[in-house]
């Protein structure tokens, strides 16, 4: 009897940890998206180290994504976002010095 009951409590409690963590959805959305951006500005010639950096934390964040390690995936792709921004804005204003 007291067995089934402590079965039936560890599975609802494992169970509990499953669902508290949420998809980062959105944030690989952006990543996504402003990766794109950078690569259509040409980021990987104008500023390659930046680049490299957004496509190193890219393709972590959709590794972890895949492993469903969203925590770490939320914060890949967090700083993918930050760093292809960089490399977009660098690229941009070395295209516009340059003209």
């Amino acid at each position: 009897m007291y067995k089934n009951l402590i079965l039936i409590l560890c599975f609802f409690i494992i169970s509990a940890c499953g669902l508290t963590t949420t998809r980062p959805k959105v944030e690989m959305s952006y990543a996504q998206a402003a990766f794109l951006a950078a690569k259509e500005a040409k980021a990987e010639i104008h500023a390659p180290g930046l680049f490299r950096k957004a496509e190193i934390y890219y393709l972590k964040a959709k590794s972890a994504y895949r492993r469903k390690y969203f925590n770490k995936a939320k914060s890949y792709a967090v700083l993918c976002q930050k760093f292809s921004e960089q490399a977009e804005f660098e690229a941009t204003k070395k295209l516009l010095l340059n003209q």
